[in-house]
């Protein structure tokens, strides 16, 4: 059962709740924001938040208004996906791009940006904000828009990491919805061939029938793009599944060709087993999901026992014990471009040895580009994505996220910062365009009172 998200958030409590938060940061040396969940992948800095003062969001997470006809939703930056989706979805609408995971924020895409399986055709959340209010390090409280007076500050808040300041309130676009999704799988038997296919779907678009397009690498010889598409009714004596129980939704690329599931659980597809993570912890084992609670198939439960893991090396001592060697944690998203997909996949294969892979194809929605992610508009992309673990290599225990770096800047690609960073300062500033966030810096944070972008990002003071 679908539960739908209560009556939206008064405006006189968000105002209020801004100023407080306003007022915090105003009086305050460096601050940090005191989220309930996170999403990054950072944990080797375990003083980052030390000496901070915490900024206290849990009146920033509601939605604000949903106006139908407009097709649009005036959201709280800290507002889960998970909210907003439960506020839009009674309306016959959803966010454009929606991220696959319950608790990313609306803000936290933004200004960490996000992809799923409509980016081929919207791009990447931050393209469907229509003006957001923006608290500067300072203190200050700016309304942002694309064309306006702070139209600079619009443009470098998207992979800013809140090192330029933190959305507030946000007004994004919505997209109209059906109930239900047709999901048809083709299977491909090399990474050429399912390359070759990705801009024959891109182009066909929804009038061909593809509204959602994401795909799976299990293997060299294995991989699939899944073509999802809105329909009023399953096709006659078709199932409806449900992925929330005993079956698990990746598997099912395997099992059968074609599946419908509600618009709501298609969205959520990928979130009970966090994408197919969850199988470290034993719940894809059919003895151990039965006992599993249903409420615990969420990816912020198993990201907090990843995080427990990481802060205590419990998993690398109970290897290192048993004679084995600990293991690098290998979890990024890059965006490589379609063409030289599969050289990046043959060395991936080679080198790092971890299956499954995600595949999201996108492109910008506009002709616009954003300066701190430099994509180039009308260029299709793939965005891969890798999530686990591989042996260290003896002495060098980042060996494989800085040959992954090295490999997606050759391609002429870019990679996501939400989880470790090993550039050097001058190659990092080279690839995330350090002369046009130096020029934001200077004037919305003119003290330093955040961290700059690359001390963020990498925890190097």
């Amino acid at each position: 059962m679908v539960t739908f998200a209560a009556a939206p958030t008064a405006r006189s409590t968000h105002d209020a709740a801004v100023e407080r938060l306003r007022a915090a940061r105003s009086g305050a040396g460096r601050v940090q924001l005191a989220k309930p969940s996170s999403n990054l992948f950072r944990f080797g800095d375990r003083d980052r938040g030390r000496g901070a003062t915490a900024l206290d969001t849990t009146a920033l997470n509601g939605v604000l208004s949903v106006d139908p006809e407009a097709r649009t939703a005036e959201v709280q930056g800290m507002a889960t996906y998970e909210t907003i989706v439960a506020a839009t979805l009674p309306y016959g609408l959803m966010p454009l791009v929606v991220p696959q995971l319950k608790t990313i924020t609306l803000g936290g895409a933004v200004t960490g940006l996000g992809v799923e399986a409509s980016s081929f055709r919207d791009g990447l959340p931050h393209e469907s904000v229509l003006e957001m209010d923006v608290l500067t390090p300072s203190g200050e409280l700016l309304t942002v828009t694309p064309d306006g007076e702070h139209a600079d500050l619009f443009a470098a808040f998207p992979n800013s990491y809140g090192t330029l300041g933190y959305a507030m309130r946000l007004v994004v676009e919505l997209a109209p919805v059906k109930p239900f999704v047709k999901l048809t799988h083709h299977r491909y038997p090399t990474a050429q061939a399912l390359s070759d296919a990705i801009p024959g779907f891109v182009e066909a678009g929804p009038a061909g029938g593809v509204d959602f397009l994401d795909g799976v690498v299990f293997s060299p010889e294995e991989q699939y793009l899944t073509v999802g598409e809105f329909v009023d009714a399953p096709m006659p004596g078709a199932r409806i599944s449900d992925y929330t129980g005993q079956e698990v939704f990746y598997r099912s690329l395997q099992q059968r060709p074609v599946d419908h599931l509600t618009t709501h659980d298609f969205i959520w597809r990928w979130d009970p087993d966090w994408f197919w993570c969850s199988r470290a912890f034993g719940v894809q084992n059919p003895a151990v999901r039965r006992f599993w609670p249903r409420r615990y198939r969420r990816s912020d439960v198993y990201r907090r026992l990843v995080a427990l893991d990481q802060r205590y090396g419990a998993s690398n001592r109970v290897r290192e014990a048993l004679g084995g060697t600990a293991e690098e944690m290998v979890v990024q998203d890059v965006e490589i471009p379609v063409e030289r997909l599969p050289e990046f996949l043959e060395v991936f294969h080679r080198e790092v040895p971890i299956e499954p892979v995600w595949l999201c194809p996108l492109e910008l929605r506009g002709e616009r580009s954003w300066p701190l992610y430099p994509m180039e508009p009308g260029r299709l992309y793939v965005n891969v994505g890798f999530w686990s673990s591989v042996p260290e290599k003896p002495g060098d225990p980042w060996a494989h996220n800085r040959l992954i770096e090295e490999l997606v800047a050759s391609l002429g690609g870019h990679k996501s910062l939400y989880s470790t960073v090993h550039y050097d300062e001058d190659e990092f500033w080279a690839h995330y365009n350090g002369d046009a966030y130096r020029a934001v810096k200077e004037r919305y944070d003119p003290d330093g009172r955040a961290l700059d972008l690359f001390r963020k990002v990498t925890g190097r003071r």
